[in-house]
């Protein structure tokens, strides 16, 4: 069942990031000012963990969100419409999937922790010796163990989500590491041979 949710999830992301958007596409207002319902609560409460959105979630898209997406869409590099379409919403998506593997990775460790986690994810889509988007990387054959044991399914919390936040923006305690792993639970030892940058709590980073 854990495998299937990964790979319904996995579907359902590449469809936003593979759609072909022409400019009135992209900025389609799917969500606006004055609509209500389900779609726009799940927009609220993300935009809460990002700290955008520093009220309850009502549902309803109001100046109050507009702001918050004004916010989050000059920070992930999106147009600042203040309305939902598909760039913001691929955004979002990118966003939850690295939230995701913060938390199943990184879970317990330090806030600095999890922002050099999500600071190796963008380092990868960064370099040549690894896929150039979020989509590919995370779910490249046996990059990451959260993806591999179904940890990537647990709702990540919002520090997560901030950790993500902090290295879109420029912050990499890593380094810029496009490896990290934790000496006790290494099963393959070749990565001992991947060059040592810093250590943060149980992590090793590397490149």
């Amino acid at each position: 069942m854990k495998k299937l949710k990964v790979l319904v999830f996995a579907l359902f992301t590449m469809l936003f990031l593979g759609f072909s958007q022409t400019t009135a596409e992209a900025h389609a207002p799917n969500l606006h000012v004055g609509v209500s319902g389900e779609d726009v609560k799940e927009l609220q409460t993300k935009l809460k963990k990002l700290g955008y959105f520093n009220t309850s979630a009502t549902g309803y898209y109001g100046p109050v969100t507009k702001n918050a997406v004004i916010e989050f869409q000059r920070d992930f590099n999106v147009s600042a419409t203040g309305f939902t379409g598909p760039l913001t919403r691929a955004r979002l998506a990118e966003v939850d999937m690295m939230a995701h593997v913060v938390n199943g990775e990184a879970r317990g460790e330090s806030y600095t922790g999890q922002v050099a986690v999500a600071a190796v994810i963008l380092n990868r889509i960064d370099s040549s010796k690894f896929p150039n988007n979020t989509y590919n990387v995370i779910f490249q054959r046996n990059a990451f163990t959260a993806v591999n044991d179904g940890q990537f399914n647990y709702q990540p919390n919002a520090s997560a989500y901030q950790a993500v936040k902090t290295a879109v923006k420029g912050s990499d305690p890593s380094l810029g590491a496009t490896y990290y792993y934790n000496p006790r639970g290494v099963t393959d030892t070749w990565i001992f041979s991947r060059t040592t940058i810093t250590k943060i709590g149980k992590h090793v980073f590397a490149k």
